[in-house]
């Protein structure tokens, strides 16, 4: 009998994976979607970067607003049911950006996206962990991988369908989609365990630096760098061949899908490079390939090298967040691993919009530098913040993955 039920129990874990797995995929094939229309819709409107910073803004406010609220919601009615709400609505309002009629309803769509994003991100990740946790075997990499293919996917079908068929056609086609498979697959999402235990290291011993410490605020910072950089090419690779390169519509999303393509088998071998390197080589390895990878998009302004920066730069990034979420929750307790991750979440809503500003002053190449800033300052950093996570010496970190 207890075998029958452990066997159950092993098959629901597994077919929440591949649920939750499915969740991730759907986000980033929306989100591509969006990032892929946004010369579309930039033309469309007649908009200078400075409003599309400003819109992307207000996806961020929307974000950082909704994030307020996700914690409690998750607590009183589980990650299960807040990830299948959120998913559908987010879903959905990729339709309010891509069919905005003026500058004014694309700000309010993007705010209704970017809040809708929010709570689907953490509610999916909160789910990651609960599903991470009934398998007893670290999976949140992959899950992220198929974020990334999810923005391969989207990505792909946009250069195929921009400029041959109308953005609402496009719109409709991901939107339809992508909600048939989160209705299926969402059933298999399962609810989350008790979470009153204080978290504790690997030898049993509490394992809880204080809420606002150096270490909590310092990864915090480093995930804030990651996911800046990993946004700067999400919401901009696609102008920068556009106006800088200038490439034609069907060419923009080229560096976008060398990026997301990098990014997605970088996630999907993740776990296997942690545990042979260890989690602070890859995460700061990474950043320098990444910065590098930018150093070449940005100095040598041909399609090809171009193409090849961006593909670095997707690959250097692929696990600097994970990482960061594996090391939270591996190291702090509860209050501390959401206050490191709304750090770094703040840095994915509000670093697209200041590059828009600061390209509008100094142009797209200069502004796109301050993500190639931000993953060096990963690589200075990144030591010093392993060791005060881990308690102990930069020269006494392990250099296995835990």
């Amino acid at each position: 009998m207890t075998q029958t039920m452990s066997s159950s129990s092993a098959s629901q874990a597994e077919a929440a994976r591949r649920a939750v797995g499915a969740i991730f995929l759907v986000n980033g094939m929306v989100f591509a979607s969006w990032a892929v229309n946004i010369p579309g819709v930039r033309d469309k409107l007649a908009l200078n970067e400075a409003q599309i910073g400003l819109a992307l803004l207000a996806a961020g406010v929307g974000g950082v607003l909704s994030m307020t609220l996700v914690g409690r919601w998750t607590a009183r009615w589980g990650s299960d049911r807040v990830t299948r709400i959120s998913g559908l609505l987010f879903l959905l309002s990729l339709l309010l950006p891509l069919l905005a009629p003026s500058f004014g309803t694309l700000v309010a769509g993007l705010l209704v996206l970017g809040a809708a994003n929010g709570v689907m991100d953490v509610a999916m990740n909160a789910q990651g962990v609960t599903v991470e946790q009934r398998l007893g075997r670290p999976i949140i990499s992959r899950l992220h991988a198929y974020f990334s293919l999810g923005g391969v996917l989207g990505a792909a079908l946009g250069s195929l369908l921009i400029g041959r068929v109308p953005m609402f056609t496009h719109a409709l086609i991901v939107v339809v989609g992508t909600v048939l498979v989160a209705l299926y697959t969402n059933r298999f999402l399962i609810p989350d365990p008790p979470q009153d235990a204080p978290a504790t290291s690997s030898g049993g011993a509490p394992s809880t630096p204080g809420l606002f410490s150096v270490a909590v605020l310092l990864l915090g910072a480093l995930c804030f760098l990651g996911m800046l950089a990993e946004a700067a090419n999400y919401d901009w690779a696609a102008l920068y061949f556009r106006d800088v390169l200038s490439q034609e519509a069907g060419r923009a999303g080229l560096g976008y899908t060398a990026f997301v393509t990098t990014m997605t088998l970088g996630r999907w071998f993740g776990d296997r490079l942690r545990a042979r390197l260890g989690d602070e080589a890859v995460v700061r390895v990474g950043a320098l390939v990444a910065a590098l990878g930018l150093g070449l998009a940005l100095l040598w302004r041909e399609p090809l090298p171009a193409g090849l920066g961006f593909a670095l730069s997707g690959l250097g990034l692929s696990n600097v967040v994970p990482v960061m979420y594996g090391t939270a929750g591996h190291a702090l307790a509860g209050r501390g691993i959401a206050l490191v991750a709304a750090i770094g979440y703040g840095g994915f809503l509000m670093g697209p919009p200041v590059i828009g500003f600061v390209a509008q002053q100094v142009g797209l190449p200069a502004a796109l530098s301050i993500a190639l800033a931000g993953a060096a300052l990963i690589v200075l950093l990144g030591g010093r913040a392993f060791a005060l996570v881990r308690g102990r010496a930069p020269s006494a970190v392990p250099s296995s993955a835990q």
